[in-house]
């Protein structure tokens, strides 16, 4: 069985340590054959200094290939003691899953890998489970995805999918840039309930979720007593407290030339192949620093969405408005600095957010005095046409000015003229022709009314039947548009909150969509109708990606 090879092979790799390593384990995979490190995967080991602080033994890897997430894993294992303590395992990276179960996958595996290889290669989340169902009540997974473009053919998909938690142990998942944030900041402060830091980092739990659930309680936290480690208790081997405080200062550091320090020093060090890990991930990574730049400003999902609406207000898609940096986003940021002649490293420090804001805030307004501008245009053409109208008083000129305008300023009274000549047509008509005319309008379709310009090409109600068959036409085109809208919208997979944030910008426009409760009635199709048509849009009643790019675009002038 895995959890057996996993358990086995960690237990040899583990035999010669120093130390103990059970309380935690943290695995943080964050760069997978040529694909850019993704943001958030690796922070999660920073957590492992914090949970040492409170007194827990920890193993903690990243960008680690196979071998070496079952070495850790068993020296996880061999560590465990039978003691009130809290059993926690954090793992962050790109997940598969499929009929066999869930698994983290290697750094090294790129994008060929097969499910034959994941099975064998990759870490597999019952192993994790399987262990964690000894402590019930005290025991934690926790899970950062990462999304990417590594497929593993037709058996095996993208992502945790549906996870089974054994009794008593509690699954805490999402993106892993919220779940290092928790990790990092409130996972390790005591009595911090699990609900409420889920709630505030935008994260699920499953599996054994009391409310009153914490991962650290005052009481399990020991720190050390003078003279002692914070994972060993009292050390006499100097050499041994050198090495792991060097290697935090390495960590601390987290860059080429604090690893390569650290390995002039240690090079058969306690840390040293974790320090080759990282020291290889960097000088692989030709944007390492701009990235850590990034990570050190703890975005939070808002901001993230901030910044996708900038850039898509701005012209450049990001695929998405949801706060989570994947390959479109990071796209857009480089496409945005090569056209601001900025390094394109897809990652913005804080100078080039505070640009971007300041581009999309210019952007969105001129985008707003160009709608002005075109209603106050639309509205001089109507008034232009009605006068014309007005003018020469016949029908014909009627029916045009509803053509051109059926919404328009003078749209009511055109309607109520035309009612008064069909009522006088009407009174005039001979009987044989009011009984066909009649016959038609039940009716009511193209062939009747051409039926009836066939019988009587001259008759009273000649001029209405054309208009009617006009009118059809024009209705079954419309409908035909309106269904390719609706497809569009669809297509947008819009979620409750993005409604919701549709209808309220359009009420902030003075446009009464109705209520902003994410439902889309005749009063929000008619607000967006008149919005699209303000602002030159394809005017439809439904959204498409352009009146979505605007409506961010009048929201950003109020922020």
């Amino acid at each position: 069985m895995r959890l057996m090879t996993l358990t086995l092979a960690g237990l040899l790799a583990g035999s010669g340590a120093a130390q103990a390593a059970g309380d935690a384990l943290i695995i943080g995979n964050s760069r997978y054959g040529a694909v850019q490190s993704f943001f958030g995967a690796a922070r999660v080991v920073a957590a492992a200094d914090s949970l040492r602080d409170a007194g827990l033994d920890v193993t903690a890897i990243s960008d680690a290939d196979g071998q070496a997430m079952d070495e850790a894993f068993g020296q996880f294992f061999e560590g465990i003691e039978a003691q009130e303590t809290p059993l926690i395992i954090v793992l962050a990276g790109t997940f598969m899953h499929g009929p066999s179960g869930a698994y983290l996958l290697p750094v090294d595996d790129g994008q060929s890998i097969d499910a034959s290889e994941i099975m064998t290669r990759a870490f597999p989340l019952d192993a994790a489970l399987d262990v964690l169902a000894a402590a019930p009540g005290r025991s934690f997974l926790v899970l950062g995805e990462t999304a990417s473009d590594v497929e593993a053919g037709p058996f095996l998909k993208a992502g945790l999918g549906q996870l089974d938690a054994p009794q008593g142990v509690t699954i805490i998942r999402g993106l892993a840039p919220d779940v290092a944030a928790y990790a990092i900041r409130d996972m390790t402060r005591p009595d911090v309930r699990v609900a409420l830091a889920a709630q505030t980092y935008e994260l699920t739990v499953e599996g054994f979720d009391p409310p009153w659930q914490v991962v650290l309680r005052k009481r399990d936290i020991t720190p050390p007593k003078p003279g002692e480690t914070a994972t060993d208790g009292p050390d006499p081997l100097a050499a041994e407290q050198a090495d792991n405080a060097a290697w935090r200062l390495a960590q601390q550091a987290d860059s080429a030339e604090g690893y390569q320090t650290y390995l002039d020093g240690f090079s058969r060090g306690l840390h040293a192949s974790a320090a080759k890990q990282r020291l290889a991930a960097i000088r692989a990574e030709p944007y390492y620093a701009e990235r850590r730049a990034e990570e050190a400003l703890a975005l939070s999902r808002d901001a993230r969405r901030d910044i996708q609406r900038d850039l898509s207000i701005l012209g450049f898609n990001t695929r998405g408005i949801d706060g989570i940096f994947g390959p479109g986003t990071r796209g857009a940021i480089k496409q945005w600095q090569t056209a601001e002649r900025l390094r394109p490293s897809g990652y913005l420090d804080q100078s080039q957010i505070g640009r971007l804001d300041a581009d999309a805030r210019a952007r969105a307004a001129e985008l707003e005095a160009e709608a002005e501008r075109r209603a106050a245009e639309l509205e001089r053409q109507d008034h232009l046409l009605w006068r014309q109208v007005q003018g020469r008083g016949d029908e014909a000129s009627l029916r045009g000015y509803l053509d051109a305008y059926p919404d328009g300023l003078h749209a009511p009274e055109a309607r109520r003229l035309l009612a008064q000549i069909e009522d006088q047509r009407a009174g005039t008509a001979a009987l044989q022709d009011r009984r066909a005319w009649d016959q038609a309008r039940s009716v009511d379709s193209i062939a009747a009314y051409r039926q009836y310009l066939a019988a009587r090409p001259g008759g009273a109600f000649a001029g209405q039947a054309q208009a009617r068959i006009e009118e059809l036409n024009r209705e079954e085109t419309e409908a035909r548009a309106i269904a390719r809208a609706q497809a569009e919208e669809e297509a947008l997979n819009l979620n409750p909150v993005a409604r919701k944030l549709a209808e309220t910008r359009l009420k902030q426009l003075g446009l009464k969509p109705g209520d902003a409760d994410g439902v889309f009635d005749k009063r929000t199709r008619r607000a967006i109708w008149d919005y699209q048509k303000s602002r030159g849009l394809t005017v439809s009643g439904y959204l498409d990606e352009q009146t979505v790019v605007r409506l961010l675009a009048d929201g950003i002038l109020g922020r």
